[in-house]
């Protein structure tokens, strides 16, 4: 079914979506692959990936499940190209 919503998360939200499995952050995640398509851009993903590789994140979530988490991330969200930076929130 198309549909219009389309979903961006900042690198904060998506590390908090993968390190706490019930947390709001979450279930914000999950709702937005279910009802919509998750926007995401190169350097999105580029920061994520350095993010997830700090050595601190070991404890809370195995190497294995972090790389995993941005493979399927990277599949299941739409690329999208930066035209523009916007400077707000």
């Amino acid at each position: 079914m198309p549909t219009d919503l389309r979903f961006i998360f900042d690198t904060n939200v998506t590390v908090s979506a993968l390190l706490l499995k019930r947390s709001v952050a979450r279930q914000a995640f999950d709702r937005a692959l279910e009802q919509g398509e998750l926007l995401v851009s190169h350097a999105t993903v580029e920061e994520l990936n350095e993010v997830l590789q700090r050595k601190g994140f070991d404890k809370y979530v195995q190497e294995e499940e972090r790389i995993q988490f941005i493979i399927t991330l990277v599949r299941e969200a739409v690329l999208v190209e930066i035209t523009e930076m916007i400077n707000e929130c």
